[in-house]
């Protein structure tokens, strides 16, 4: 762990990889909750942690720099479920460089509990990991100029849904009819950093038999 200062409020710690990125987050967030660290913004990325709005970085980056993280905690009131059709135009490229049959990707991919990593790229977007390490897939060589919104995909180590119509480079393999950003609700965006997902194939589609 590597803990940076930013300005004057703020702390940038560097972590190993992602699985210790989402563990410290997870503990910043339980200990904010319980009073025991002031901070207003708790930021994760791929492999690093924001901390925005401290009264007294030094001291918070002394305590980080000690810290014991525990491992993440599995809740299952934590669980989102996104029902999802395994129809996307990429389902082949995927099942050949996994080396597999195509059915199987939906059985594998419904069949993987993942973790929101972070967020970004576009409101309601979450890099999603848990697939091993064996099913990374790269991005596509040209990226499509228009990605429909409910896109399921896979690029790197990530799963993601594209939350609205844009570009993208990503493999798709399925759509959903889940709203990943909508103003009207509260919060706004059905994923948040933590939260755990997993995908179920609709019944009568491709893939249903996969769960």
């Amino acid at each position: 762990m590597r803990v940076l200062p930013v300005g004057a409020r703020a702390l940038l710690v560097e972590l190993a990889d992602g699985d210790a990125a989402q563990a410290l987050h997870a503990e910043l967030l339980r200990r904010r909750a319980a009073g025991l660290i002031r901070v207003r913004e708790i930021v994760p990325a791929a492999r690093t942690v924001l901390l925005d709005g401290l009264d007294d970085p030094r001291r918070v980056g002394a305590e980080l720099a000690n810290l014991e993280i525990p491992p993440l905690s599995a809740r299952e009131e934590d669980v989102r479920e996104i029902p999802v059709r395994y129809d996307g135009p990429d389902l082949a490229d995927v099942a050949a460089h996994w080396g597999v049959p195509v059915a199987e990707v939906a059985r594998i991919h419904s069949g993987t509990e993942f973790r929101v990593a972070f967020c970004g790229f576009a409101p309601g977007f979450g890099y999603l990991t848990g697939l091993p390490g064996r099913y990374e897939v790269p991005r596509r060589a040209t990226p499509r100029t228009s990605v429909p919104a409910g896109s399921v995909a896979l690029a790197g180590p990530y799963t993601g849904v594209y939350p609205r119509s844009s570009p993208g480079g990503w493999q798709l393999i399925g759509t959903t009819d889940a709203v990943l950003w909508d103003h009207a609700r509260v919060p706004a965006s059905l994923l948040a950093p933590g939260l755990r997902v997993r995908f179920v194939p609709l019944a009568g589609v491709p893939g249903a038999e996969a769960r």
